[in-house]
């Protein structure tokens, strides 16, 4: 319990003193394990090296650039702006259909692609232009872009489900 106690403080100092939090966290917990082995910095380094050569082994990670691919080819192939046309088409003509199209284009990006950040990203290239075009203010078309965004991590298949399947 002394020893957690310890490692958190030494962390809140680290990230107090503005040092990356990324950082922090690996030298706490390198120093937290050494110092749990009597500071056997063999043993150490042996467990650094073989959990991070663990992590690029991973073959469940492996599908995460090519979701972040498969949402450029879309993106670039057209794709994706005919999505938004399409929503827009259905739901448009309401009060706010822009704003629901977007939605609608994001969700439907996202069964593609399967990232929440690569729909984010394409959809605002997309969508953003049109919103501001009939006079949707910056805060609406950028709120409805980011919450669109977060289906791209709901929608099967997605990079969550992946890595929780593999």
């Amino acid at each position: 319990m002394t020893e957690t106690l310890i490692g958190f403080a030494v962390l809140l100092l680290l990230v107090l003193a503005r040092f990356p939090l990324a950082y922090s966290m690996g030298i706490v917990g390198f120093v937290g394990f050494a110092w749990l082995i009597d500071f056997n910095w063999n043993a150490t380094l042996s467990m650094a090296a073989r959990r991070i050569v663990d992590t690029g082994q991973d073959y469940s990670l492996s599908v995460i650039p090519l979701f972040i691919l498969m949402g450029n080819l879309v993106n670039k192939a057209g794709i994706s702006s005919e999505l938004y046309r399409a929503s827009n088409a259905f739901v448009g003509h309401r009060k706010g259909g822009l704003s629901m199209a977007t939605i609608l284009a994001c969700g439907g990006f996202s069964a593609i692609c399967g990232s929440s950040l690569a729909t984010a990203a394409t959809m605002s290239k997309v969508a953003m232009p049109p919103m501001r075009q009939y006079g949707y203010r910056d805060s609406l078309a950028s709120a409805s872009i980011a919450a669109g965004g977060t289906l791209g991590i709901l929608i099967p298949p997605s990079v969550m489900l992946v890595c929780m399947a593999c």
